[in-house]
């Protein structure tokens, strides 16, 4: 039962004040007099990342070699480890390189005397004379008028053949008169 003049109570009780909430760190949890007091820093180790096998590159090395067969290339790859590069050197803890720079490099400055000169104008002229010509080179090669077969037999006539007066004989005719006298007869239409 509810008490007389108060709101029911549907909670837990807090626990005491001895009690940390969320992850009790020994090393850092001394409170704000310590953080104010000193910095407690800690030196991150850097873990040496163990990469994979380029089996691309250890192929390209084994050609290199020499290695011809399933044998010699199980050989080499034995005695021979090339590791991946590590590409994301940065992020696990590593050394930046030297005279790198993190950003998109600046754009080269414009050279204000050539500006003044009107430089870029002038190149911007050369290059349209230049098209201009290219155009008209175009155009002209265009206007010619394409030869078809006709003016190309005109040009280029074919040679004349010789006549050939070798007939084979089944093509020959045979001469025969329409109105044969008796004796022709006798030799074309025998009894």
């Amino acid at each position: 039962q509810p008490e007389l003049g108060k709101p029911m109570r549907n909670c837990y009780s807090l626990p005491g004040p001895g009690f940390t909430y969320g992850i009790h760190m020994h090393k850092r949890d001394g409170g704000v007099p310590e953080a104010i007091g000193h910095w407690d820093s800690v030196k991150a180790k850097p873990r040496k990342r163990i990469m994979p096998r380029d089996f691309v590159a250890m192929g390209r090395a084994a050609v290199d070699e020499g290695c011809t067969t399933a044998r010699q290339f199980a050989l080499y790859y034995k005695y021979t480890d090339i590791r991946c590069k590590d590409k994301g050197i940065l992020r696990y803890g590593g050394k930046v390189p030297p005279g790198m720079t993190f950003g998109r490099p600046p754009r080269p400055s414009t050279p204000f005397f050539d500006l003044m000169q009107h430089r870029y104008k002038e190149l911007w002229m050369e290059e349209q004379r230049a098209r201009t010509v290219v155009q008209h080179v175009v155009k002209k090669k265009i206007g010619e008028v394409r030869g078809n077969r006709t003016t190309f037999l005109r040009t280029h006539p074919r040679p004349v053949k010789e006549e050939s007066f070798w007939h084979p004989q089944r093509f020959e005719k045979v001469w025969a008169p329409h109105n044969p006298s008796p004796d022709q007869r006798q030799l074309f239409w025998a009894p």
